[in-house]
């Protein structure tokens, strides 16, 4: 029995000295970067689509048969020009049965005048009864509504033998030819014969928020005033190269998208060299349109209940503290409106993490997320090998 107690004893003392070895260590203040509030200068990048000031789809106006194309993909064309030839002999047979029904119809009213005309001279005589006079007036006058009918006729056979010849509405480039000689076209098709686009001037359209859209009109007084006061604006293309040349902004909608609550905009860009293409993407840049204003990271913030809030470091510890915020439209930072100075220090990632009184070391190079993960080990081996030296 007493063996039995000294083998238990000797079994707890054991365990109770593991425990202790494995004891967590009282962790220290974390580590955060840390950003210091300044004022600064934003422009705003918008994403733009870049049209054409005419894009104009070319459709048939009557069906048949292409039998020529008059131009080439890419050409410049100017306003009149033809583009195709549709088969034009059933059109051509058309017009000459329209001008010959024509014919026939004015030999009609001729013959009936005359026949009038010998009736009105026979009832002054009391030849021939009113009925005969009446009748032969009828006659005529049924004779004149076919001649109305058949020069109609003529027009409208006229006219599609016109649009046999498809010509270019306006100057421009031509798109792309997707039927060519021999193709069957008609009216009802899925995809025009070509696109002329007028790209002399190009417009290029974007969205502003609802409230970038109200404080510009109250800046400026009235939608006008805000067309008159607003700078030139540049043009980022996709390939991140800024364009040359400075376009103004011409027309802000005054109805709001309902699905997204933005309005469109329209900046007109000159495209002398022709280096800006219709339906191609970019970024309208507005300069300067913040001036003095504290900017930072969205993800220095979190949000309660629809209310911003960032971790201000206030002694060495984290306290949190509501702001006012307004978006920036690249998505990634907030201009402060209230809440935050110049000189207060807040923590700028990780805020997530952080409770209330939670202190902070600030972090003296602030990184990347990824580079800081890939920090954190090396972190770790350092404090090791700083306690293996203790020891």
């Amino acid at each position: 029995m007493r063996q039995i107690f000294v083998k238990a004893a000797l079994v707890a003392s054991c365990m109770a000295t593991v425990a202790c070895k494995q004891a967590p260590t009282e962790m220290g203040p974390g580590q955060y970067p840390v950003m210091t509030i300044a004022t600064t200068d934003r422009t705003s990048n918008y994403s733009a689509k870049i049209n054409g000031r005419q894009d104009i789809a070319i459709y048939p106006q009557v069906s048949g048969t292409i039998t020529e194309v008059c131009f080439n993909e890419g050409q410049t064309v100017s306003k009149g020009q033809t583009l195709f030839i549709i088969d034009q002999v059933p059109y051509k047979a058309a017009l000459q049965t329209a001008e010959a029904n024509v014919a026939a119809a004015e030999a009609g009213v001729a013959t009936a005048q005359l026949t009038y005309d010998s009736k009105k001279e026979l009832f002054a005589k009391q030849v021939v009864s009113r009925y005969d006079l009446s009748t032969a007036e009828n006659n005529l006058l049924t004779a004149k509504a076919q001649l109305a009918q058949a020069e109609a006729q003529r027009v409208n056979a006229a006219n599609n033998l016109s649009y046999t010849v498809v010509k270019a509405p306006s100057n421009g480039v031509a798109g792309t030819i997707p039927y060519r000689a021999g193709a069957l076209v008609s009216a009802s098709l899925p995809q025009p014969l070509t696109t002329i686009s007028d790209n002399s001037v190009m417009y290029v359209y974007f969205s502003i928020t609802e409230n970038h859209l109200q404080n510009l009109i109250r800046k400026y007084g009235s939608m006008s005033e805000v067309l008159k006061a607003m700078p030139e604006v540049q043009l980022r293309l996709n390939d991140g190269s800024v364009y040359d040349q400075a376009g103004r902004i011409e027309a802000i909608s005054s109805v709001l998208d309902s699905s997204t609550g933005v309005a469109q905009c329209r900046a007109a860009f000159p495209n002398p060299s022709g280096l800006l293409i219709s339906g191609s993407n970019g970024s309208v840049i507005l300069p300067n349109e913040f001036k003095g204003v504290v900017v930072i990271p969205q993800s220095a913030t979190f949000e309660i209940q629809d209310k911003v809030y960032v971790y201000n470091i206030v002694d060495g510890k984290a306290s949190s503290k509501m702001i006012s915020v307004e978006k920036i439209s690249n998505g990634k930072e907030y201009i402060v409106n209230e809440g935050l100075t110049p000189g207060e220090q807040i923590v700028s990632e990780g805020v997530g993490l952080l409770r209330e009184g939670t202190e902070i070391v600030a972090k003296t190079q602030p990184t990347a997320a990824p580079a800081a993960e890939t920090e954190k080990p090396a972190a770790g081996g350092a404090a090791q090998t700083e306690t293996e030296k203790e020891e």
